[in-house]
Parts: C-alpha cells; structure tokens; sequence
C-alpha cells in the first residue's frame, strides 16, 4: 500500500505528462504482481468495489469527528478523501500496513457488513498519505491527472512497445493482468485472448486550427459531415454482437434495436444517431438513450437508434486497417451493398474543389444539427490514436452568450481550494421585473492566473450560502461558448447548453447588459 500511496502522490504533484508517465513506468517495474495489476486497474478505472461508497466513509468518520468539524473541514478542503485522511485521528499504536493486493482482494470477497470494520481497521493502520489513498481506490475517484491511454502507454514504455498492442488485448485481458507484464517483461509470448469481436482501438481525429489549411491540398483529402451523436465500434461474428464507446466500453445493452440490427462478420467505425424520417435529431434526443440500465419499449420508439457508417476495419477476418482510406471506403460501399444492415447507412462523402467550397458548406453546418466537417487524408491507413495530419476535424465555430454569474462552488484535485465551478444565468421578465434563471455551469475555459481573480471575487461578492455551494451578487458578467442549445424539462429556464466554457470574464460589463433567456432560446433548433 505504501508503494501505491507514494504513486498516487507523486501523480498528484507532478504536472507533466511525461513526469506521470516515469512515475509509472518505474512503479510496474519495481512493484510485483498482483500489486502493478491492481494499481493499473484503478488507474485506467477497471476496479470497483461493490460494498465500499462514499457513505460508508461519511458513516466512520463521523463516529471518529465532531459533525461540525468534519462539515466545515470538507467545505474548505472539498473532497471527502483528503477531508478524511486528513481528519482521522493517529491511532496510539498503528498497526502494519496491507498490501495493496490485499486490500483489494479483501475488498472483493467482504460483505457489506464486513466491509466498515475493515476499513476502519485500515484508516487506524496507515498514515495520512496512505488513508488518502486507499480512499481514491476505494470510492474510484483518483483525479491524479492520468487517463486510461496514458496508464497503458505507461506500461507499454516499461515494456518497449507500442500502445496500439496493449490495446488490442486490453478488452481480452482480466485484472490483475499478470500475463501482459509477463509479456511486457519478456518472460512469455503476448497473451492469448478470445479476439471474436473485440475492440479494436479508433483512430482519431485533430483539430483544424488556424492556420493549418494553407499547409494542405484539397485534392490529397476526402471530406464528409462529423455528425452529433457519439462515436461507436460495431463488432460482430457469428452469434457475438457488440457495440464499443470510443473508449471500448461495451454498450450494446442500451442499444439492442442497434444489436439486432448486427448478423454480420465485420468490425465498423461509425456514429451512433437518433434519426427519424431519414433526419438526424438534435443531440438531446440521443441523450435520452445513454447510459440507460433498462430500455423500454417507448424508448425504442420514441428514440431510434442508428449508425451512420465512416469505416470498415475487419471484413470477415480480413483486416483492412493497413488499406488506404479510398479502398477502405470502396470496401465499406461495397459490404454495405451487400449486407444491407438494418437501422444503418454509410455517412455521404461531400463533393468539393476547394477549401471555399467546403467552407461554405461548414457556415451552414448549425441548421443541419452537424458539428462540422471531417478531413481524412485519401491515402491514409486506419491508425490507432490521433496522429497529427491524416485525419482532422473542422468544427463549426461556438456560439456566445452573456450571461451573470449566480453560484460558485470548489473544484476537485488541485482545485480543491478554489472556486472554479460557475453556475450563470440570463435575464428573464418576471412579475416585479427583470429576473435572472440558471441557463448552464461550466468549470474550465480561465487561465489559471483568472482562476485565482474569480476565486477572489467569489469569497468577496458572496451573499449567501448553501452547504458546499456560495451564491454570489448578481454583478459579473461571464462571456460563455457552447456548441448548441436544446430545450430540457430538468432545467428551471427550460433551456440547456451543450459543452458550456467560459470564453470571457467581462470585468468591464453592467450586469443588467448581459444577454436574455430570449436571446438563447432564439438558438434552439427543434
């Protein structure tokens, strides 16, 4: 537990990609199995703890703290792990820390009764850095800065490989994945894994920034809609059917029309959509289908589901990654002519002769709920990751509002202290005047030098307070970008934005000349 908890911290307070990743590769090579194996789990968020949440947590401390202790420690500190290892009181005589294999092996096998004992009994063992680490592992909240390609790319360093091989296994292999660093150590061949409709990890796209298109010709690259939905993998052979997120999630239970839809042998890149009458829906509609446990049967209805395909991978077993993009697109017409999938069709490439040509398609991207325009190279092979130059995507720019701030609350990791969740608003004619509703929060889009001014100002303008939340006077006008604007019921001004930032903090600006709910509403497309 100690290595782990020295781990955690390191990756805490080391703010470069490359310092997170020495940390790590030099953890897995000097930590045995199944510690290394647990650890990567946790960090690429493949280990849970069924009888093990944060109440469990609040319910020890509280019998270990003053209530109004722990309150206002955990407001100012604002996040329950550190707040508690933090707070708890040294025990007189500290037992002798578990391994981290132990941990999580007991973890698995305690019952629910068991399990506050058990942490108990750990809390009094470890130190303060120990307790804030066992405590990430336990509720799965880490926020060390580290995603789940960076853990891997991580262990492929320590073994001399490429990522892209590690993430071919990935969804074929088990924790504690004691045969990939076997592997990785040279001490067996590559694991063994059931590859029938695995994920096979996508290629993706960078952004076209200013600039960048003078430095390209238009007849090298291929063009076609990016559309709003969420990206997904179809995998099938014989009676196995799955549909993979971007990140290898398997969600084909959310989507069975999509799965029955799947009697082929084939793996696809496509865009998962609601589409009606041939018409995409805006994004809200497909919303309403995600991450759903259960489907019912008006769901269905209500909220069809579809792929628009860009891509074939696999035909059969054959594997057309290494295939330039045009054989890889003749190859997809031609399998999608054959087959005829239910609930799918392949996305339109867009005919073009010039950049302007294509631009002009792009200013009228908004009216036709599409984010924008892809670039794929025509000779590009399907690359594992996001290499700079085959593939980029062109987006519609961001739409802009005025708004005012209403609420602040802290920030989690390094934002812990600060202020730096912003809740705002718009103006709206109520019975006595002008009123302002909620429209949207945002938490990133400020530099960190504005961080600490709106931190500032939040402590400084603050008028009342709701647990962990602080409302502000109604004086600071935020600039916000967003993407689009839909209606929603879950919202008190009826409106909701997509992807909200903060574009601009309007130091300078009356309040009372912020936008109004009108103006917002004006953006919705039904």
């Amino acid at each position: 537990m100690r290595a782990f908890a020295a781990l955690m911290e390191g990756l805490v307070y080391t703010p470069s990609r490359n310092g997170k990743l020495r940390l790590m590769t030099d953890y897995f090579a000097t930590v045995p199995d199944p510690d290394r194996g647990f650890a990567l789990a946790a960090l690429t968020g493949d280990l849970t703890f069924d009888a093990a949440k944060p109440g469990l947590i609040r319910g020890l401390v509280a019998e270990r703290v003053a209530p109004e202790l722990f309150a206002l420690s955990y407001d100012f500190v604002g996040d329950l792990a550190e707040t508690v290892s933090l707070i708890w009181p040294e025990p007189p005589h500290p037992a002798e820390a578990p391994s981290l294999g132990d941990v999580v092996t007991r973890l698995q096998t305690s019952g629910r009764t068991q399990t506050p004992a058990l942490i108990e009994a750990w809390l009094d063992a470890l130190t303060a850095t120990e307790r804030f680490a066992l405590l990430k592992l336990i509720t799965g909240g880490l926020r060390v800065g580290v995603s789940a390609r960076l853990a891997k790319t991580a262990v492929a360093a320590y073994g001399s490989r490429d990522v892209s091989e590690i993430e071919e296994l990935w969804h074929g292999l088990k924790v504690p994945y004691e045969p990939l660093f076997q592997w990785m150590e040279g001490t067996c061949g590559r694991p063994v894994i059931d590859e029938t409709a695995v994920f096979r990890p996508l290629m993706l796209a960078t952004p076209l920034e200013e600039g960048d298109i003078e430095g390209l010709q238009a007849a090298d690259y291929r063009a076609e809609w990016k559309w709003d939905g969420i990206r997904v993998q179809l995998a099938a052979a014989g009676p196995t059917r799955r549909i993979y997120s971007r990140t290898g999630d398997e969600i084909g239970g959310t989507f069975p029309d999509i799965v029955e839809a799947m009697p082929f042998d084939a793996v696809l890149d496509g865009e998962l959509l609601v589409v009606r009458d041939g018409a995409v829906a805006p994004f809200n509609h497909l919303q309403q289908r995600l991450n759903r446990k259960r489907v019912t049967a008006r769901m269905l209805t209500d909220y069809p589901a579809w792929v628009r395909l860009y891509d074939i991978l696999f035909d059969g077993g054959e594997d057309l990654r290494a295939l330039p993009f045009d054989q890889r697109r003749t190859r997809l017409e031609a399998w999608f002519a054959e087959t005829k999938p239910a609930r799918m069709d392949v996305s339109p490439l867009l005919e073009f002769e010039s950049w302007e040509d294509l631009q002009t398609l792009r200013s009228g991207a908004r009216e036709q709920s599409i984010e924008g325009i892809m670039l794929k190279r025509r000779d590009s092979a399907y690359v594992a990751g996001r290499p700079k130059g085959p593939w980029f995507k062109w987006k519609r720019g961001p739409l802009t509002l005025d708004t005012v701030l209403l609420y602040a609350q802290r920030g989690h990791g390094k934002r812990s202290s600060y202020y730096s969740d912003f809740t705002f608003g718009a103006w709206q004619d109520g019975a006595s005047g002008p009123v302002l509703v909620p429209v949207g929060k945002a938490y990133f889009g400020f530099t960190d030098e504005e961080l600490v001014r709106l931190d500032r100002w939040v402590r400084a303008h603050t008028v009342d307070r709701f647990g962990p939340v602080r409302a502000v006077a109604p004086e600071l006008v935020l600039e916000v970008a967003f993407d689009s604007v839909h209606r929603s019921t879950r919202h008190k001004s009826g409106v909701a934005m997509r992807f909200p930032r903060i574009h601009r903090i309007r130091w300078d600006k009356p309040a009372m000349e912020a936008d109004r709910l009108a103006a917002l509403e004006a953006l919705i497309i039904e």
